[in-house]
């Protein structure tokens, strides 16, 4: 469904297309959490997650605190749970030690609340108030609970034990050799959106901006790329790394993407409690900024900045015009694109031709998260809406901007103007990089 059409639908159509969203990401939830017995829920897997079933109950207490309230006007279901599961008021650390709801009572919880906020949805007016026009605030929640969903699938890595997921393979690479690079013509395009009904704030408003041209990787860089980086001795080598990178692997003694290991035959790698071994034209994952940045100084290029991966993303030489993605503006199907935890690893580079961009980019959307150089900040006459919290008060030096989306992001929570962030530290998302230089004088036509 393209922008136009969606700012089209009438008020039945826009519940409808709520409704399912709303559904579709619920299915998630359940799955995710009904994969493991209540042990697995209430425990802590890593000091970096919350327990499954804090999440679980986070979700709820948010669409209580959105739906159930605000826009419906409902008495509250569970006041009284509310500071426990504001995000804000403690770290992921701590969650354990509060008295969180059980698996049993967290599960009762998200359905009443479910059952009152669909209620709310058939009734509320869908107009004359920004939280509710075009079904806003049913899309804000649908999103964070696919956020939420993608977080659970990323404590489901670091889990120990045996594999209690399952997916198909992704398709193999379909588009035979493919150049190693592509040029982005430089000049202006818009950037950002004023008219995605499902936006959130930091994607606004739509604004031009130049960039000069650039060379871009076609697709992200793969784990066979990365091992020569690593067998190289890239990882001890003081040169490729930025003082503050350096610091960070040293200190940690971080010698590889996090979960790989070398054997006596090579790099293996655990992927959901399976052990196996990297595969080489699949884009690497698990890597932080510091290591993204000191891979591209090795290879005698750069990150590319968050313009120049939007550019990339959205830009059409021939109309000049912005998509909502690289391949049009209809909504992500499985050709274009590894997403919605339909397979539980990236794509093998080259498999979705029907997803690539205008200028030749392939795989900007879906199979890993792509760190860019750029710091986040609001874009020029940025507003917070509905709240600060959601994006102003991460704006600053110490997250970087992260674009794309994962094989764990659902298509609800992605678009070719959609910014992640995260510090430049992490390496338990579904992250990875490309890589851009900038275009020499005798190479721009």
């Amino acid at each position: 469904m393209t922008t136009t059409e969606s700012n089209e639908l009438g008020a039945e159509q826009l519940r409808a297309r709520a409704a399912e969203a709303l559904t579709r990401a619920r299915a998630r939830s359940i799955a995710l959490t009904d994969a493991v017995d209540d042990e697995d829920l209430i425990k802590q897997h890593s000091k970096l997650m919350s327990p499954l079933v804090w999440d679980l109950a986070h979700i709820g207490s948010q669409e209580e605190l959105w739906l159930v309230r605000d826009v419906g006007g409902r008495e509250p279901l569970r006041p009284d749970i509310d500071d426990i599961y504001d995000a804000f008021q403690h770290a992921r650390a701590d969650r354990p030690a509060l008295p969180l709801l059980g698996p049993a009572e967290a599960r009762s919880y998200v359905r009443e609340v479910r059952e009152k906020a669909f209620d709310v949805l058939e009734r509320v007016p869908l107009q004359g108030r920004r939280l509710t026009e075009r079904a806003f605030a049913f899309g804000m929640v649908t999103q964070h609970e696919q956020q939420h969903d993608e977080t659970m699938l990323a404590t489901h890595q670091l889990r120990q034990g045996d594999p209690v997921l399952h997916a198909p393979e992704p398709p193999p690479a379909r588009s035979g050799a493919l150049p190693a690079e592509v040029l982005v013509p430089g000049g202006a395009f818009t950037m950002g959106t004023s008219a995605e009904p499902w936006a959130l704030d930091n994607e606004r408003p739509a604004h031009e901006l130049a960039v000069d041209a650039f060379w871009m990787d076609t697709t992200p860089v793969t784990s066979g790329a990365y091992a020569e980086f690593l067998d190289g001795g890239g990882y001890d080598d003081e040169a490729w790394w930025s003082p503050e990178g350096w610091a960070y692997r040293t200190r940690n003694g971080i010698t590889a993407p996090r979960f790989w290991k070398r054997e006596q035959d090579g790099w293996w790698r655990t992927r959901f409690g399976v052990y196996e071994r990297i595969t080489a034209d699949e884009p690497v994952v698990h890597v932080s900024y510091f290591e993204a940045e000191a891979y591209a100084a090795w290879a005698g290029r750069r990150l590319p900045t968050e313009a120049e991966w939007e550019k990339s993303a959205r830009f059409d030489p021939a109309t000049g015009r912005s998509r909502r993605f690289p391949w049009g503006d209809e909504e992500p199907g499985a050709e274009h694109a590894n997403l919605g935890q339909r397979h539980l690893r990236p794509a093998p580079a080259g498999a979705y031709p029907a997803g690539a961009s205008p200028t030749g980019v392939h795989q900007l959307i879906g199979d890993v998260w792509e760190w860019t150089s750029t710091d986040l900040y609001g874009y020029p006459g940025f507003a917070p809406f509905p709240y600060r919290e959601y994006s102003e008060v991460f704006f600053g030096p110490e997250y970087k901007v992260l674009r794309g989306g994962s094989f764990g992001t659902d298509s609800a929570a992605i678009r070719g103007t959609f910014r992640n962030w995260d510090y430049p530290i992490r390496r338990q998302i579904f992250a990875g990089f490309r890589t851009a230089r900038d275009a020499g004088p005798g190479e721009v036509g």
